[in-house]
């Protein structure tokens, strides 16, 4: 990446003061930034990092006053934090979309297709009937099955695995180890005590724009012509399980070692913290943040709600109830001293 800072500034929406010919090569934390890299402030205790920092450019909120004489540019924005993470983008997308050609060995099946601008890694795997677009990266070990569509600009990481009959939309990025189309968790008990196993014969569809973590698993659904479905957006961590026929609304975002049981749907703009757990069947309102392990056994109707807790609770519910709890101990502890007195109260009257 090389870009001047007029360029940089033009691409935030931002009002330089200082040089604008200066060409940046490198982002940096404020602290650590030599000459050729761009860092940001947006929290004032690292605000005396700018009069020290060697970056040729510092972005900055537009109604930041210096205190002191500051040798960078100042790129004036409105919201720092968020410019410096698009500048981020912009580099992971330089370096995540450099590669091109094809790696030997590898393998392309019958009547399938592949855009402009592809790169496929060695012993990576395509399917029959395969529709793949423009720009996409398939790194290495990476098995995609017949039948699947991946959208144009899409990141498929090394051993990525997409079972038959998967879609992926674009702009997604998938990394290492994650399963899209495994059969989803169906056994019917015998009478015998044995479990006869349920065919999983639907699929999994990720709309646009889809980030999925390391080692995450997607359930295909359970019936043909149904499917378990991702929707635009949707940011989802590493070690995640979403089991067959869930669906997850738009723009929700989930951290690792959650996991959705079967037939859940979850809805638009939602935020679940770490292992949380979700029953089968329920369906949760749009924009619902449930805190780390966390148990919803019922589905949650009201929009915006904040919870935690198992059963979740509403989080001001939860705390007040929590500072109850704490206090067990010492009311149980009173609880036997006033027995005590009591039972030698009683005792007292009865010998008079």
């Amino acid at each position: 990446m090389e870009f001047t800072i007029k360029q940089i500034a033009a691409m935030l929406g931002g009002v330089v003061k200082g040089d604008t010919s200066a060409k940046i090569n490198m982002l940096a934390k404020i602290q650590e930034a030599k000459p050729g890299q761009i860092a940001f402030l947006s929290n004032p205790k690292y605000e005396h990092f700018i009069y020290e920092t060697k970056a040729s450019a510092v972005i900055v909120k537009k109604d930041f006053i210096p205190k002191k004489p500051i040798s960078s540019s100042l790129i004036m924005v409105d919201d720092p934090y968020s410019s410096f993470t698009v500048l981020l983008e912009e580099y992971h997308k330089m370096i995540s979309f450099q590669k091109e050609g094809i790696e030997e060995p590898c393998f392309i099946g019958d009547n399938s297709t592949i855009g402009k601008s592809i790169y496929r890694g060695a012993f990576s795997y395509i399917g029959n009937n395969v529709k793949i677009g423009d720009n996409v990266k398939v790194y290495p070990h990476t098995y995609i099955g017949d039948n699947v569509v991946v959208g144009n600009n899409t990141i498929l990481h090394p051993n990525v695995k997409l079972y038959a009959g998967t879609v992926v939309g674009s702009n997604c990025i998938i990394h290492s180890g994650t399963v899209l189309g495994s059969d989803g968790f169906g056994f019917a008990p015998q009478e015998d005590g044995t479990y006869k196993t349920i065919p999983q014969l639907g699929n999994v569809i990720l709309e646009d724009n889809v980030t999925i973590g390391a080692n995450t698993v997607i359930d295909c659904a359970t019936l043909s012509g149904d499917s378990t479905i991702v929707r635009s957006g949707v940011k989802l961590d590493n070690l995640i399980q979403v089991a067959h026929n869930v669906e997850i609304g738009k723009n929700t975002v989930i951290a690792a070692q959650t996991g959705i049981s079967g037939s859940t749907k979850i809805g638009e703009n939602c935020v679940f913290a770490g292992q949380v757990g979700i029953a089968g069947h329920l369906v949760i309102a749009n924009r619902t943040s449930v805190g780390a392990q966390a148990g919803i056994p019922k589905s949650i109707k009201e929009e915006g709600q904040k919870l935690i807790g198992y059963p979740v609770l509403d989080v001001k519910e939860y705390f007040r109830s929590y500072a109850l709890f704490k206090q067990l101990p010492d009311i149980s502890t009173r609880l036997r001293q006033l027995e005590q007195k009591l039972v030698a109260g009683q005792s007292a009257v009865k010998s008079d």
